[in-house]
């Protein structure tokens, strides 16, 4: 045989040997699966090589209360060894799932159940500033279990991520030293947690949660939001980007005409950053706006309008 020859073999089974390598790491690594995209890129943050991620809610242009299962869904969840999933009556479809695919040993995280949200919240908690930290803590708890030779690697980045966390906070804490009692309004709480953490006085409740809840806002209730635009007696107005019906644009329309500042909130993370970033871009668009209203805004932050 030629050198020539020998080389080509040698190396053919060098590549060889390389793939049957990466096909064993692969399968090894842990079958994650979680409810939403946001706790899918915390889960592979922490998990790293260590875990293979799927999130069932990915589309960051797609309708979320218009969600539909589909059977690749079960197929994914009946491998899983970790779950996660928001609770809250966010994602129902979950414990429905879980109970077709049933699977010994599988650990369940809900995001509701650990910072005590209960059915009937507010059920969109990855804007409250508790949450993230305790999930992640929760998750790198059950893949240590789950591969207990990730450990040290799951600690190093478990600390790294809740050390990322740090500019948020401080970026909330900054805009409630600057806006605290500023009032603003919702088309619906999407971006409620974060509001209640700035401090923000947040008008309309009862029709958000219609709105949330898919049910009819009571005429009332409609036209106190309206006349809260129209008559400027509030700052911003925050609505979901990932859902478009007849009131979200009327109203949109009439803050725009009125001068009151519109910011965009999306419920699914978007394609090409993480979880960080998605939420430091939101505060700063929602920073900006107050910024630009702020004379009038602290004008009406004295006036003393109560939050309905």
């Amino acid at each position: 045989m030629s050198a020539l020859v020998s080389a080509a073999l040698f190396g053919l089974s060098s590549l060889f040997g390389l793939a049957v390598a990466a096909d064993a790491h692969a399968a090894a690594r842990v079958p994650v699966v979680a409810a939403e995209n946001f706790y899918g890129d915390v889960a592979t943050q922490i998990g790293g090589d260590h875990v293979a991620v799927k999130s069932i809610m990915s589309n960051p242009d797609q309708d979320p209360h218009l969600f539909e299962t589909s059977p690749s869904t079960a197929r994914d969840l009946s491998s899983a060894r970790i779950v996660l999933f928001n609770g809250a009556a966010y994602d129902p479809w979950m414990q429905k799932l879980l109970s077709a695919s049933p699977r010994p040993g599988r650990v369940l995280i809900e995001a509701g159940a650990l910072v005590g949200a209960k059915d009937g919240d507010n059920p969109h908690l990855w804007y409250h500033p508790a949450t993230m930290p305790a999930v992640a803590k929760a998750y790198a708890d059950a893949l240590k279990q789950a591969d207990p030779s990730s450990g040290a690697d799951v600690d190093a980045r478990l600390t790294a991520f809740l050390a990322s966390l740090a500019p948020i906070n401080a970026k909330i804490a900054s805009m409630r030293a600057k806006y605290a009692g500023i009032p603003i309004t919702a088309t619906e709480p999407v971006f409620g947690y974060m509001a209640d953490a700035i401090g923000l006085d947040v008008r309309n409740r009862r029709l958000q949660t219609a709105v949330m809840n898919d049910t009819e806002p009571t005429a009332s209730d409609l036209a106190a939001f309206e006349q809260d635009l129209r008559n400027r007696r509030v700052e911003v107005l925050i609505y979901n980007a990932q859902v478009s019906d007849e009131m979200t644009r009327k109203m949109l329309a009439i803050a725009k005409a009125s001068g009151v500042a519109i910011v965009s909130v999306t419920e699914t993370e978007p394609h090409g950053v993480n979880y960080q970033t998605w939420m430091s871009e939101q505060l700063d668009a929602l920073d900006a706006a107050l910024a630009k209203q702020a004379p009038h805004a602290h004008r009406g932050s004295s006036s003393g309008a109560a939050a309905q």
